[in-house]
Order: C-alpha cells, then sequence, then structure tokens
C-alpha cells in the first residue's frame, strides 16, 4: 500500500517527558516511504531537538497537524483537551490502560478511531513486549522513590534503606514477582534492603528464589500479605491483570497496621491500583498521607526517565508500527494475532471483553 501518513504529537501528561519515537525511528519509517509529522518540542523532554526529526525527514508541526494523520503514535493516553483532534478512519497506539478510566473509554469510544493499546500487544509466547520494557523502569524507579520517601520532609519514617554501619536496612514488600515486581526485588535487593516478594503463582516465586537467595518469596494470601506489612517500610504493588482492574489485595486496615511513617508506592495504579482507597498522584505532586501512611500513586512513572524509556519503548513498538504503516491495520493484526490483541476499540465498539465487563458496556469481538 502507499506510503502511510503518521503523526507523533508531543505528550501533555503531567512531567511526561517521553515521545513515541526518536528520530532515528522515524528514519527508518521516512525510508520506507512514510510521511511523518512530528510537533514542535516533542522530543525535546527526551533530549531530542525539532532539527533531528527534521534531518530525519519529518515534518516538525503545531499540534492539530500532528494529530492529522492515519497512525497516531502517542506514549500515554489522549488527554481532554485532545480529544478532538482524533476522528473515524484513524489508528491511535499508545498506552492506554482503559480499565482504570470510563472517562477515557467513553471519550475514544465517541471518537470512532481504532485504538490499539500497547499493553494489550502479546508476543508469539503470550508475553507483553510492548509492556515489558516500561515496567522494568517503573518496578525500579519504584523502589527509588520509596526510598526517597521514606525521608521526613515527605512523612515518612526517616529510615535509610540502604542502613549503614551497626544500623539495619529497611523492610520492602514486594506485590507481585512479574516484569515490575522483579526489577524492583532487583534494585531493591542490590540496595541491601531486606525484601519480600509474595505472588500466587508458585514458579514466579522459584523464579526470584534462584535469582536471589537472600529474598524471601512467599505465596500470596490475605494473611501472608498482612503479615509481610505490618513490618514493612515499603510496599511495592506491581499487581497485573492484563487488560483488567488491578485486585484490591491491600485492605485499608491491612494499610492501618504498616508502621507509622511507611511508604505505599503502588505502579498498579495505571489498572486502578491494588490497594483499597488509594487515589492518583503526579509527578508534580507525588504524595499524600493518610493512615499515618506515605502514598504514591504515578501512572507514568517511567515518565522521569525519558531518554532511557523512550529508546526502550521505541525498540519494543517499532516493529509493530512499521506492520501497521506498510500493511494498514487489519492485514496487521490479521498476520499477526499478538496484535490483534491489542485492538480495543474500532468503529465506536469495545473489542476487548474484559474491559467491556469492567464498565457493563457492549462488548463486539474483533472480526478481521
Amino acid at each position: 500500500m502507499a506510503g502511510m501518513r503518521i503523526g507523533i504529537p508531543k505528550e501533555i501528561k503531567d512531567n511526561e517527558f517521553r515521545v513515541a519515537l526518536p528520530p532515528d525511528a522515524v528514519d527508518a519509517l521516512v525510508e520506507a516511504g512514510h510521511r511523518v509529522r512530528v510537533e514542535k518540542d516533542a522530543g525535546a523532554g527526551s533530549g531530542f531537538s525539532d532539527q533531528g526529526y527534521a534531518r530525519a525527514g519529518a515534518e516538525v508541526v503545531d499540534t492539530a497537524r500532528a494529530f492529522d494523520a492515519d497512525l497516531v503514535l502517542k506514549v500515554k493516553e489522549p488527554q481532554p483537551s485532545e480529544f478532538v483532534h482524533l476522528h473515524p478512519g484513524q489508528v491511535l497506539f499508545t498506552y492506554l490502560h482503559l480499565a482504570a478510566s470510563r472517562e477515557v473509554t467513553a471519550s475514544l469510544l465517541k471518537t470512532g478511531v481504532t485504538a490499539v493499546a500497547y499493553e494489550d500487544v502479546e508476543d508469539a509466547d503470550g508475553l507483553l513486549p510492548i509492556l515489558r520494557p516500561m515496567s522494568e523502569v517503573a518496578g525500579a524507579l519504584a523502589v527509588v522513590m520509596g526510598a526517597a520517601f521514606l525521608e521526613r520532609r515527605y512523612g515518612g519514617r526517616g529510615i535509610l534503606l540502604t542502613g549503614t554501619a551497626g544500623v539495619p536496612p529497611g523492610s520492602v514488600t514486594v506485590l507481585g514477582a512479574g516484569v515490575v515486581g522483579t526489577s524492583a526485588v532487583r534494585l531493591a535487593t542490590g540496595m541491601g534492603a531486606r525484601v519480600t516478594v509474595l505472588d500466587r503463582s508458585e514458579e514466579a516465586l522459584e523464579r526470584v528464589r534462584a535469582a536471589y537467595p537472600r529474598v524471601r518469596a512467599v505465596p500470596s494470601s490475605p494473611e501472608a500479605i498482612a503479615s509481610s506489612l505490618a513490618h514493612s517500610d515499603v510496599l511495592v504493588g506491581a499487581v497485573l491483570i492484563p487488560g483488567e482492574h488491578a485486585p484490591r489485595v491491600v485492605t485499608r486496615e491491612m494499610v492501618r497496621r504498616m508502621p507509622r511513617g511507611s511508604v505505599i508506592v503502588d505502579v498498579s495504579i495505571d489498572q486502578g491500583g491494588c490497594v483499597e482507597g488509594i487515589r492518583q498522584t503526579t509527578h508534580t505532586d507525588p504524595t499524600y498521607v493518610e493512615d499515618g501512611v506515605v502514598f504514591s500513586a504515578i501512572p507514568n512513572l517511567p515518565g522521569v526517565v525519558p531518554l532511557t524509556s523512550t529508546r526502550a519503548l521505541a525498540r519494543a513498538t517499532l516493529p509493530y508500527v512499521q506492520a501497521i504503516a506498510r500493511h494498514g491495520w487489519e492485514e496487521a493484526a490479521r498476520r499477526d494475532p499478538g496484535l490483534a490483541r491489542g485492538v480495543v476499540i474500532t468503529g465506536g465498539h469495545l473489542t476487548d471483553q474484559n474491559i467491556a465487563e469492567v464498565f457493563d458496556l457492549p462488548y463486539n469481538p474483533l472480526s478481521l
């Protein structure tokens, strides 16, 4: 098919400095015959200049023209001011996490776009290749931020997570032994913290035990979670069920029994959060204190390390972008069932059953 018009808008979510593609990836698309428009300063937060995109063959444009494309590439879900730029016939390819937001889901349905969610795309092994790199970054950042929020200025206990000579290190509980959880375990262990990880999968726990013998790996249950949290300085919530609202595995009562000044960093807030009653926070206003516990629930954690995150994200997304640009989304989805799994909305209909059930909305299976 003829070259596709591809648009890359600037991200406007709070402290979101990533961009969908760096200039070298744009260059590959232009070389393949596609026309790429990049919004002015879209790459500035990641250290990529407009001149760099222009040298790669992109046209640097304003917001409206960046969205005036057959394929719109973003990092995060559209913000309220961006929905007016979306229309039927377009493909939107980005992280969406619709199960966490009825408002975004309803607004996307009204636009008529075909929405393909990064986090739902699967590879041949049923893994999530686009979610993985950002999950690794988010897991590491959760520990870094949790350690910082233990400082008294944030309301924390005043503990140095690494400990020091004659003073024991702090304790970290990680809920979930998937990609986010394992990344958090790796960093927390490297910092010298005492680490407990809980998961329902014995296979996942065995992987953690093999890689990190000093980590306490425990089958997850309400009793085990409550017991661990009662002695934890930092809790990292890393529970994920793809396409569904994160299960609320931490109750308010469990939180009340945590040590005063302990910290909760809920990475699963993208999917609604795994802690009962938790509220989203932002990089600008990252924490709040409730029941004597410091809460942080930032849905775009990797956005503050944009150079690393943008390059890692682009490595994962570019093959799919190239397939959609070359064949169109329907043919690309026919050729790759894993990509088809990422198509959550098309023609004003929800094609993801899990999201439809979350919001009690009609479900229309994807027909190719």
